[in-house]
């Protein structure tokens, strides 16, 4: 393993995926801590169950925050803590090339773990409040917004970022090449889960029957994506055109702005924003969830929208070219 300093820009992706607070925040900042875990010979899958852990702990700060600036402050610093992990675990992996199928798969439940631990820290929160504020006769909320928000949870803001996450690898897909994508089918990871012995890898199957549900979760959601991927594979099964490429990208890179918006930052500064506030108004935590089924959920249908739209009219193009000649 070469001790030779990294850069930054040879840890990224693609600039094309990342949000300038990333890149001049987030990543720097997860650069450093991926040289110090390179320099104790640290995996970086043990970065990502550092991240888990930092997640939780914020979750449990948050859920104590009532009234309490400190313990909010702590949690909110403990979250930026995790997010510098989970941002260090990849670039880890890219400088060391430790970069693994499991290692993706574990670095995507780690959000989802930090944020269904938010979410119950929400609901318990709201548990006891009621649901009209500053209203004597209102009813409290009790067990109706832990139901409320484990839908809101698992069937929008989880949809949401999902499809983001799914869009920014599309976007790679083409820009990076088919040899460098990390563009996964459902199809191949059911035919790698049958091949799997649940008796000598029992974790490693579990694992991977998640990801297969939700990588066919993505798919499902885009069925214009899908059609112009068959039929990139069958007109093209080496490379992309250069022509076509360049294409998609002039229409993709407009709506990777709002991907980044599903995933983590702008979500975090709500989440920090409703927390601060509900120091002295307690029922200002629901104004995170809120964000998932107003503000979040319009970009994520405009976004899909666009999207799909993107694809069908390439589809349609190379079809039209095909029949022509």
């Amino acid at each position: 393993m070469s001790d030779q300093p990294i850069s930054l820009q040879a840890t990224l992706k693609s600039s094309d995926t990342e949000e300038n607070i990333d890149v001049y925040f987030t990543r720097p900042i997860g650069l450093l801590w991926a040289r110090f875990f390179r320099a104790l010979h640290i995996h970086p899958n043990v970065v990502t169950i550092l991240s888990i852990i930092l997640g939780v702990g914020a979750a449990y700060f948050m859920y104590q925050g009532e009234g309490n600036l400190l313990f909010t402050l702590i949690g909110i610093a403990l979250l930026m803590w995790a997010n510098f992990y989970d941002s260090a675990d990849g670039q880890l992996a890219r400088m060391t090339g430790q970069k693994t199928l499991w290692g993706r798969i574990l670095d995507g439940f780690a959000g989802n773990i930090w944020f269904i631990c938010i979410y119950l820290a929400v609901g318990l929160r709201l548990y006891s409040q009621p649901m009209v504020p500053g209203w004597s006769e209102s009813p409290n909320w009790k067990m109706n917004i832990i139901v409320l928000l484990f839908l809101i949870g698992t069937q929008i803001h989880g949809a949401q970022s999902r499809l983001a996450d799914y869009y920014r690898n599309i976007h790679l897909y083409f820009i990076r090449g088919k040899a460098h994508s990390e563009l996964d089918s459902s199809r191949q990871l059911r035919q790698d889960f049958a091949e799997v012995s649940a008796r000598q890898q029992p974790a490693w199957k579990i694992f991977l029957w998640f990801y297969i549900n939700y990588t066919q979760a993505q798919e499902q959601a885009t069925p214009q994506f899908q059609q112009f991927k068959r039929t990139l594979d069958e007109h093209y099964p080496a490379e992309l055109p250069t022509s076509l490429v360049e294409t998609f990208r002039a229409g993709s890179l407009p709506l990777m702005k709002w991907a980044n918006a599903l995933t983590f930052n702008w979500r975090a500064f709500v989440l920090y924003a409703s927390l601060l506030l509900a120091v002295w108004h307690p029922w200002a935590v629901i104004l995170f969830p809120l964000a998932d089924i107003t503000v979040f959920l319009v970009i994520y249908i405009h976004m899909h929208r666009q999207h799909e739209a993107l694809c069908q009219r390439l589809r349609l193009q190379i079809e039209s070219e095909t029949t022509e000649e």
